[in-house]
């Protein structure tokens, strides 16, 4: 059995990244290694890496290139093309300029969220615009689209290690050939060897990572469409889920109230805004009884609702 509505100061820690308070000891133990270099070399190919403090640091390294004005626009665009954004990428902007979900006559760069591991669609039309491109991989380190673009299209790319890796820190920003420009992370030499050590150590699990993401796919959606709540995005060949994400279906679910009550029971999750739709964790991490877990909370909120 599970305990649920625990004791607020006994909570479990189920994080949308992977890492675990386990991970601090862990990943002491790992040697020194710059294997990372040279996977992530082979890679990009000509383009140019740089390591940042998290993907924020690595989105303003991104649009500072741009000598933005306050009046010029950044377009976001999204997968989904519905009005969600995390704020973490508009305050960056707001730093430089004004933002918006359509493309302006002022638009001077173009901002593509690959939304949750699921790739932005037809990525080189975008090319056509003659629009600068930076492309936001924070969700989506390993996914591939099927021509083969994603990550490889903007004249920038944006990753983030603790939606993949565990990891609490780190960031990475690709620039293309034609950048010209050195740039430097804010990132401490003691912190960026720990960071190298432990992407070395996981990268050689690639293949275990990637599986295990999409079995745990599977099986929270198998569970949860049992109760009527079907995947938001379907879970296609190539795509490497960053979460669970469903529909809330025929239930009358109050979304506010849904996060306060998966928080409740130590469990990040967040509404998908603008869409009765709701996510959770789906990472490496997890075991087949986390997962159950999680089931068993979403239905007995639903219960309660009705």
């Amino acid at each position: 059995m599970f305990i649920l509505y625990p004791d607020p100061y006994s909570l479990p820690t189920y994080c949308i990244g992977p890492f675990q308070t386990k991970d601090i000891s862990l990943n002491q133990l790992l040697p020194d290694s710059d294997r990372i270099d040279s996977y992530f070399h082979e890679r990009f190919g000509d383009f140019r890496f740089t390591y940042t403090y998290n993907g924020r640091e690595a989105i303003h390294l991104a649009l500072k290139h741009y000598k933005l004005s306050k009046n010029d626009v950044v377009t976001i665009l999204t997968t989904s093309g519905n009005f969600y954004i995390s704020s973490c990428v508009t305050n960056e902007i707001e730093k430089f300029c004004k933002w918006s979900r359509e493309i302006l006559p002022e638009t001077k760069v173009l901002f593509v969220n690959h939304e949750f591991g699921y790739p932005y669609p037809e990525l080189r039309k975008l090319k056509l615009l003659n629009l600068p491109v930076i492309e936001d991989c924070a969700g989506s380190f390993f996914s591939e689209d099927n021509e083969k673009t994603i990550g490889r299209t903007g004249d920038f790319v944006i990753y983030s290690f603790p939606k993949m890796f565990p990891l609490q820190v780190g960031g990475l920003l690709v620039s293309a050939s034609h950048i010209n420009h050195n740039y430097s992370g804010q990132i401490q030499a003691g912190m960026l060897r720990y960071i190298k050590n432990v992407l070395s150590e996981y990268i050689g699990r690639k293949d275990q990572i990637i599986s295990k993401r999409i079995k745990n796919y599977t099986e929270l959606r198998g569970r949860f469409e049992e109760s009527g709540l079907s995947e938001r995005f379907k879970l296609e060949k190539g795509i490497v889920p960053g979460v669970f994400m469903f529909r809330t279906g025929n239930h009358n679910i109050n979304l506010p109230e849904l996060k306060k009550h998966f928080w409740a029971h130590g469990i990040q999750s967040s509404v998908f805004y603008g869409e009765d739709a709701f996510f959770i964790p789906v990472h490496q991490a997890l075991t087949e009884f986390d997962l159950d877990y999680f089931y068993e909370v979403m239905k007995v909120f639903i219960q309660k609702a009705e």
